[in-house]
């Protein structure tokens, strides 16, 4: 029989060998202090590194460490989907591997969770070590998400969190594609509360969100949360039409009477250039709900898992697919 565990840790990672390591280490380290039975939950989001290898070994002689092997990139959000339908704990922490996020935050968490908070999640107070445009564009992300959004989703607040296993087996049951965690376990309700806390600079290595994945994830949020850009075609539309129904009336106005002609190609060319530009800027926006639409009507398996190691015989996630293959590895013999 599989020991009881208490927590469960998921750590997405994607290329985080110069890292992960030292990100075992102290999560061991704080894990050994919070007194009870756990198990770190790595998920290799098709790194082309040595990750997984490091975390293959380590798993051959410390029964905690257990890793889900993707046979691909599939994402960060879909790495934590993945952590979440296997972990077995009666409460579910999610932690990055870059130890941007201080693992050491994890026993007020613990606390929290023991004074019956059902979520505790971590907001940032300050973001080391990043460009002032990064900062910019979080700050403005975060805040048109929540404008734009009716669930109350909140600001400077990334996936580190803990969750109580109720609302773990909630999330368990939303079958999106483009998945947005933190919206969603903002959308399932339950106990909330937050912890302060100042973001460290990456340990090592780089980041996994660069502008293009930032974007991706903005579009996520914002579609699956709200249909306030479907509705601003509609007073765009009619704002737009006022003004050309305006514009038409003073036309008429000067071929009826008045000796004046219309010379202004010019700001025919620019009331077209509006026009078209507004047309087409809400084109992309139906395309874009159009397109997870899509998404939803194919159902694919949200992840392929390459191979597992740690589990017992017969585990499986929700959403996604085990390929059978044969064992990983020790990480001494090559990249996986």
């Amino acid at each position: 029989m599989s020991r009881k565990v208490t927590f469960s840790i998921i750590i997405p990672m994607y290329n985080e060998e110069a890292v992960i390591q030292e990100t075992y280490r102290r999560l061991k380290k704080v894990m050994s202090a919070a007194g009870q039975p756990y198990e770190l939950l790595f998920v290799n989001d098709g790194s082309k590194d040595r990750s997984a290898g490091i975390i293959a070994e380590y798993g051959y002689w410390d029964e905690t460490v257990k890793l889900i092997d993707f046979s691909r990139n599939f994402g960060h959000q879909i790495a934590i989907t993945a952590g979440m339908d296997y972990a077995s704990g009666d409460a579910v922490i999610i932690i990055d591997a870059d130890l941007q996020d201080p693992p050491e935050l994890i026993l007020q968490m613990i606390d929290q969770w023991r004074e019956g908070y059902e979520v505790v999640y971590a907001t940032r107070s300050k973001r080391k070590g990043e460009s002032k445009f990064k900062l910019w564009s979080a700050a403005a992300f975060y805040r048109i998400l929540r404008a734009s959004t009716e669930i109350d989703i909140p600001v400077d607040t990334g996936d580190f969190r803990l969750m109580d296993r109720k609302v773990v087996d909630q999330m368990k049951r939303l079958p999106e594609n483009n998945r947005f965690v933190r919206g969603l376990v903002s959308w399932v309700g339950f106990r909330q509360t937050s912890i302060m806390y100042d973001r460290d600079e990456r340990l090592a290595g780089e980041t996994k969100y660069p502008l293009r994945r930032m974007i991706k994830l903005c579009l996520d949020g914002i579609t699956s949360f709200s249909y306030k850009p479907l509705k601003l075609a509609g007073y765009m539309g009619a704002a737009l039409s006022g003004i050309g129904f305006v514009f038409l009336l003073y036309v008429l106005y000067l071929a009826a009477f008045t000796h004046s002609t219309m010379k202004g190609w010019p700001s025919l060319m620019g009331i077209l250039l509006i026009f078209n530009g507004f047309i087409l800027l809400m084109l992309g926006i139906l395309g874009e709900y159009v397109g997870r639409i899509y998404d939803e009507t194919k159902g694919r398996p949200l992840y392929i898992v390459r191979d597992m190691q740690g589990f017992a015989a017969g585990a499986g996630g929700a959403a996604g697919t085990v390929a059978e293959q044969p064992p990983l590895p020790r990480a001494g013999g090559g990249q996986l």
